[in-house]
């Protein structure tokens, strides 16, 4: 039981970063429409999410 919690957890991280940096890059080139500032903002993902919730 031990061993598929933690498969589990390990894949729910790894969704939730990889829907984090997706997300992230979409709302940066609609913002600034540049792909340097998108895979920056990628890179930070949910950093960069939270700060453009938070100053909207």
């Amino acid at each position: 039981m031990s061993e598929r919690r933690i498969i589990v957890q390990k894949e729910v991280i790894r969704n939730g970063v990889g829907f984090g940096s997706a997300l992230a890059m979409a709302i940066s080139f609609t913002t600034h429409k540049s792909v340097l500032w998108a895979v920056i903002h990628g890179i930070f993902s949910w950093f960069y999410v939270a700060y453009f919730v938070l100053t909207r």
